[in-house]
């Protein structure tokens, strides 16, 4: 929860190629205090059922900056082998995952909360500012 002098951050994760939420895809959250301090990881978490990670960290106070590193390359492998067959496009790649980790970095300010879900298939992601 965001305080007058901390942000907030949730996410949720979007498997758009099922229309599913994806369950069991590893988020980190990061922070820095200004565009040219070092990142700090504060712990992280990973998507429930309902592709929801309900118990990040808390953002310490003068956080400007924030990275969410989703782990998809783990959920993709799973996915693939619980299918248990082999696109010809994943073939084609060489590669079973051409995505194995999506990376979002944003800016924050204190008081507010900030929902950043994640759209994701096996070929291409988005993310925007939720509600």
């Amino acid at each position: 929860m965001s305080t007058s002098t901390t942000a907030s951050v949730s996410t949720h994760i979007l498997d758009t190629s099922v229309g599913r939420p994806a369950e069991g895809v590893a988020v980190q959250l990061s922070a820095r205090s200004g565009r040219d301090a070092d990142w700090r990881a504060l712990g992280g978490s990973a998507t429930d059922a309902d592709g929801r990670c309900k118990d990040l960290p808390a953002l310490p106070e003068g956080t400007t900056h924030v990275r969410l590193d989703f782990a998809v390359e783990a959920y993709f492998e799973k996915k693939q082998a619980d299918a248990q067959q082999d696109a010809p496009a994943n073939r084609d790649s060489g590669a079973a995952v051409f995505f194995p980790e999506v990376a979002i970095t944003f800016a924050v300010v204190p008081g507010e909360h900030f929902h950043v879900p994640l759209l994701l298939n096996p070929f291409g992601y988005s993310v925007y500012r939720g509600s």
